[in-house]
């Protein structure tokens, strides 16, 4: 998928913040991207961009109207219907990232095929990948691994994307999740691919690149997690991983929706270089990332001097100190 920007970001009738996390992760992400937000009169929830109608975000050079805001059970709404179809009378394409599908809404099928307008639905790929091939790839490419699902891999993939480019280099986020499709523009939701097709479609997501070019690949899952180990293995495959980066959430004593223990980081970390080395041998661990936002200052600190002492590695909480220990750890690669 290739979303056209600049975006309007729809938050329609959303009931909280929480609920616009896909339109505040595109606003924190990529600025640039918004021309501003759209609400409807029962919204609660504010990116703080401008607020536009349909024709001032026209005016104001938007392209997509970007559907981001999460409802209960991910459908779309019917009270959403009559402006997303003047969204598309107006010129513009809509993407969203819900179960429901915009494709699957008989009035804004039947609209988007008559204006030529595009209907992205970023959590159903439309694209057929091939089985994997194992070949070696020229460029490099680092992919965060995680003790747990929901531990940060996304954010900590944007961060180290971020300072590469800052620092003058060569670096591009792959998408492989739907904000994160989403917040990019690209990429390929990988949860949705068939097994047996999600390495090949990873090789497809990050292909040949220039020598010095980092392809940070979002990370899905945990090899611990029993739900989505499998999802996990395929994308690391195809991944082919130089670095590695390990995140964890460390006030968690249990996975995310199951009755099974975190693992310890030095198992999460063996099991994961074990299966980077298939197709990389001379995969490595350059960095830890943890999200510390439920301890204070001081318990952070001494968190992350405990596991650099035990690790050997850098340990980093992206959104307290930033990435920068990582990035320089990636030099010696």
């Amino acid at each position: 998928m290739n979303i056209q920007k600049p975006y309007l970001l729809f938050l329609g009738d959303a009931h909280d913040q929480l609920a616009a996390k896909v339109a505040d992760g595109i606003k924190q992400w990529h600025p640039e991207y918004c021309v501003g937000q759209y609400r409807m009169a029962e919204c609660h929830a504010d990116c703080h961009v401008p607020d536009m109608d349909i024709n001032a975000a026209v005016k104001a050079g938007a392209k997509t109207l970007v559907v981001g805001v999460a409802n209960r059970g991910g459908v779309i709404s019917p009270a959403w219907i009559s402006i997303l179809s003047q969204a598309l009378e107006s010129g513009l394409d809509l993407a969203a990232g819900l179960h429901n599908k915009l494709a699957d809404v008989p009035e804004l099928k039947a609209l988007a095929d008559r204006l030529g307008r595009s209907l992205f639905d970023v959590r159903h790929p439309t694209q057929h990948y091939p089985v994997a091939s194992g070949r070696k790839r020229s460029g490099k490419r680092l992919l965060p691994v995680g003790t747990d699902c929901s531990c940060g891999k996304m954010y900590t993939a944007l961060a180290i994307e971020k300072e590469i480019l800052a620092r003058g280099g060569k670096a591009t986020f792959r998408a492989t999740g739907q904000t994160g499709i989403l917040i990019s523009g690209s990429g390929v939701s990988i949860d949705a691919v068939v097994s047996d097709f999600v390495s090949g479609a990873v090789e497809t997501l990050s292909p040949d690149n220039d020598a010095d070019h980092w392809d940070i690949i979002e990370g899905q899952g945990s090899l611990f997690h029993p739900s989505f180990a499998g999802v996990t293995t395929g994308l690391i495959h195809g991944a082919q991983p130089d670095a590695l980066v390990l995140c964890h959430e460390p006030t968690r004593t249990h996975m995310r929706g199951v009755d099974y223990p975190i693992p310890d980081l030095s198992d999460c970390m063996a099991l994961s270089l074990k299966m980077a080395q298939l197709t990389n041998p001379h995969a490595r661990f350059v960095g830890i990332s943890v999200n510390t936002a439920a301890l204070d200052e001081a318990q952070a600190g001494a968190l992350m001097d405990a596991l650099q002492q035990r690790l050997g590695l850098p340990v980093v909480d992206p959104f307290r100190q930033g990435v920068g220990a990582i990035v320089d750890a990636l030099a010696a690669l």
